[in-house]
């Protein structure tokens, strides 16, 4: 006898067996019932979860002749022709080979007479979608307006091809992915009548390698059985299955989530040692994945289409993992998939994308830094003189009291309130600072003086300027400020052109004389000298490279810092006094 294939074997006879499908199959059985017969039903879903053979019972229970109130006898001359595919009144046809529109007009044509024999005549369309525009035009005065007794079931894989106005006169069923919990009962039953020896977790394993559709999961039972000599072994299974090893997918999440490349690198050159196709492997990686956020968002273990003990390690990696983490490597792992299913070198687009999946943790440690505790109101960073290097002592009292007013700003009461200087930080403009009434310094003369009392007005601008708009003051950073007969002289370098962009703007202008206002008085001016050579730094500047340097050493030395050069790799260029402020305001 002429072996049969057991997808073939065991294709439903009856709508009881047509499993997973019990909504379409109490709609059409109410149906038979009530005698409520519609011209037109259209059938969808995925490959092989019961499309045409829902559409044979159908045409079977219309026709049977102890029908059509109850489902197939199977024993009558109608049935047993509708199963061989002998009935004249039951047209099963291709739409793939029948697409044309001359094909189709022929068809309609014909169909304008009833039936022969049986009850109803019955035409079952598969794969309509393959049918021309112009052939569904042809078709479309008769499946609107049929003559008695016509019933058209259109079966498809692809609805959305299917035009609206046939869809309109259809009653459409769609027909769902066949999940592994029904599905590995009815494998074990096929086992158990064909006498083949299986494990539960090899039925299991090959339940989840039809990814929802029956004939698939039957046809790969068949093989994996004459494979092992009636035999299915696990090992074997997964081998043959594919890339459904859950002993690597929980290695390589577990690599993944610890940014252990070099374990990603070699679980990758074991994929493709083992011959396993690299499409296969990362689809099912990527369901693997589902899975673990599914139970780091609180799912049930027990609901999972994995062996126990397989789950229960699962729910402890995804829980430890959390939420966010997950997410983020199951985004990225979907957007790598069209890259590993389109490329010509489908190993190495997978093993990168696996190797990219594992840099994300260094994101996880960014966040914890970038986010510990620091309310967003904290002050910014302030540069202040080192106390470990003392300053060379200068030539006069004058140039001492003139470099310790440069390098000590005054005190405001912002800066009062500072605890500690904090990184990245973002400064908001404040009323300004009225200027503190100077002290008289009856010990020195009348010229040193005024020297002091210049200097220090000059450190109190930059300090005021630098709580107003930071940007604007560290553009100011390598200019000479000089302030005589009421008027602040800005002499900036020769090729300080961002510089005097930003002082031409009009806020910036706005800005810098409110700035001026605040600390020499309300009739004070300021101008800005252009393409000044760069000469000596006056004695208000002197140290100001020294501080700078310090402060580039104290930044690189904070923890947070150092954590994230060491993440990226990277080392400290600059140092600014503040967050940026508004681009647009600023540029």
């Amino acid at each position: 006898m002429t072996y049969q294939v057991l997808a073939r074997k065991w294709r439903p006879r009856e709508f009881a067996s047509l499993i997973g499908q019990q909504a379409v199959v109490t709609a059409l059985t109410n149906a038979l019932r009530e005698g409520r017969i519609a011209q037109a039903y259209l059938f969808s879903g995925i490959r092989g979860v019961g499309k045409t053979t829902a559409a044979r019972l159908f045409a079977k229970a219309l026709n049977c002749e102890r029908g059509p109130e109850v489902g197939p006898c199977n024993d009558c001359p109608t049935c047993r022709e509708i199963s061989a595919g002998g009935d004249l009144d039951v047209l099963e046809i291709d739409a793939a080979t029948y697409s044309k529109v001359e094909q189709v007009r022929e068809l309609a044509e014909s169909l304008k007479y009833g039936p022969t024999r049986d009850r109803y005549k019955v035409v079952v369309l598969d794969e309509v979608h393959r049918l021309s525009r112009q052939a569904f035009d042809a078709l479309l005065k008769i499946v609107e307006e049929p003559p008695p007794r016509l019933v058209f079931i259109f079966a498809t894989t692809e609805v959305d091809a299917v035009p609206a106005t046939i869809l309109s006169r259809c009653q459409e069923f769609h027909f769902r992915r066949v999940g592994a919990a029904e599905l590995v009962p009815y494998l074990a039953e096929i086992a158990r009548a064909e006498s083949i020896t299986a494990t539960e977790r090899a039925l299991a394993l090959v339940a989840r390698a039809g990814e929802g559709s029956v004939r698939d999961a039957v046809a790969l039972l068949d093989q994996l059985a004459t494979f092992g000599n009636g035999t299915v072994e696990e090992e074997e299974a997964a081998r043959l299955v594919g890339g459904l090893d859950l002993a690597l997918f929980a290695r390589l999440l577990d690599a993944i989530l610890a940014g252990d490349s070099p374990q990603v690198a070699a679980i990758a050159r074991e994929v493709e040692a083992q011959g396993w196709d690299p499409r296969q492997v990362h689809a099912h990686f990527l369901g693997f994945c589902r899975d673990a956020l599914h139970l780091a968002l609180g799912g049930d273990d027990v609901a999972l289409e994995l062996p126990r003990e397989e789950a229960v390690a699962l729910a402890a990696t995804s829980r430890a993992a959390g939420y966010e983490n997950l997410l983020r490597l199951l985004h990225h792992l979907l957007a790598s998939e069209a890259t590993v299913r389109r490329s010509d070198a489908a190993e190495l687009a997978l093993e990168l994308a696996w190797l990219k999946a594992a840099e994300l943790p260094k994101l996880e440690r960014i966040e914890t830094l970038l986010g510990g505790g620091t309310p967003p109101s904290a002050p910014r960073l302030r540069r202040e003189p080192p106390a470990a290097r003392p300053a060379p002592a200068p030539a006069s009292a004058k140039a001492a009291a003139t470099t310790a007013a440069a390098r000590t700003p005054a005190p405001t009461p912002e800066a009062d309130r500072a605890a500690a200087p904090e990184l990245g930080t973002r400064e908001t403009e404040r009323p300004p600072t009225p200027a503190p009434a100077a002290e008289p310094d009856a010990n020195a003369d009348a010229e040193d003086a005024e020297a002091d009392s210049n200097a220090t007005r000059l450190a109190r601008f930059r300090a005021e300027l630098s709580a107003r708009r930071p940007t604007l003051a560290a553009q100011l950073e390598t200019a000479t400020l000089a302030f005589a007969d009421g008027e602040l002289a800005i002499h900036l370098l020769a090729d300080d052109a961002v510089a005097v962009k930003h002082l031409n703007r009009a806020s910036n202008r706005e800005m810098l004389g409110n700035a001026v206002a605040a600390v020499f008085g309300a009739g004070a001016r300021w101008r800005l000298v252009e393409n000044a050579r760069q000469a000596a730094p006056a004695p208000a500047d002197a140290g100001r490279e020294e501080a700078a340097a310090e402060l580039r050493a104290a930044v690189a030395g904070d923890e947070r810092v150092q954590a994230v050069l060491d993440i990226f790799g990277g080392r400290v260029a600059a140092v600014a006094t503040g967050a940026d402020t508004d681009l647009e305001e600023n540029g």
